[in-house]
């Protein structure tokens, strides 16, 4: 499967599900097929919030999404190495950054200005606060940039997928999932 091949399942799965009209799997059965090995088609890079769970959104089942999930999609060296792992040993095609709307990350970012959080949450802020400042701190314009910033904090941190992308073996795109209809629309 090529990326446009991928892309082209992510929104006919988002359109049954949006439409409320997902697939019925066999999961017996297909647990007993992943014992086997995982060939996921996609890597997706998505927000940890829980009514944010790529394999409904793309009305996928298991094994067939190989999905990073932080707070605020973004990715510090453990998750880049999850990505990594996702592009170039499962060789999936296509890598996918997917922010959503009203997402906590980006509006605690923006409510403090990005300069708050406690304990390790501080990383979160930090990482999502350069997004927010380019928007003025406004959380709705702040995801949609976030989602482009993280794009580009895989490219720059990661020199497995950006040579996989080079080498076109790899294409990179930023999603936004609409909560309130379950859309998702990619940019």
């Amino acid at each position: 499967m090529d990326a446009g091949q991928s892309l082209a399942r992510l929104k006919e799965g988002n359109a049954r599900y949006a439409g409320g009209k997902r697939k019925e799997y066999d999961l017996p059965a297909r647990r007993a097929e992943l014992a086997a090995g995982q060939h996921p088609f996609v890597t997706i890079l998505s927000c940890s919030d829980s009514r944010v769970v790529p394999e409904f959104i793309f009305d996928a089942q298991a094994g067939e999404i190989f999905v990073v999930r932080t707070a605020g999609n973004v990715a510090g060296a453990i998750d880049l190495g999850s990505l990594e792992y996702g592009c170039e040993h499962l060789h999936t095609p296509l890598l996918v950054v997917m922010g959503h709307s009203g997402c906590g990350a980006v509006k605690a970012t923006c409510e403090c200005k990005g300069r708050g959080g406690e304990g390790n949450i501080k990383s979160i802020v930090e990482a999502v606060a350069p997004a927010a400042g380019k928007k003025s701190f406004s959380p709705a314009e702040s995801v949609a940039c976030n989602v482009e910033c993280s794009i580009e904090n895989i490219r720059q941190k990661s020199h497995i997928v950006s040579h996989l992308e080079k080498e076109g073996r790899l294409k990179i795109m930023g999603a936004l999932y609409s909560l309130e209809t379950g859309r998702v629309e990619f940019i």
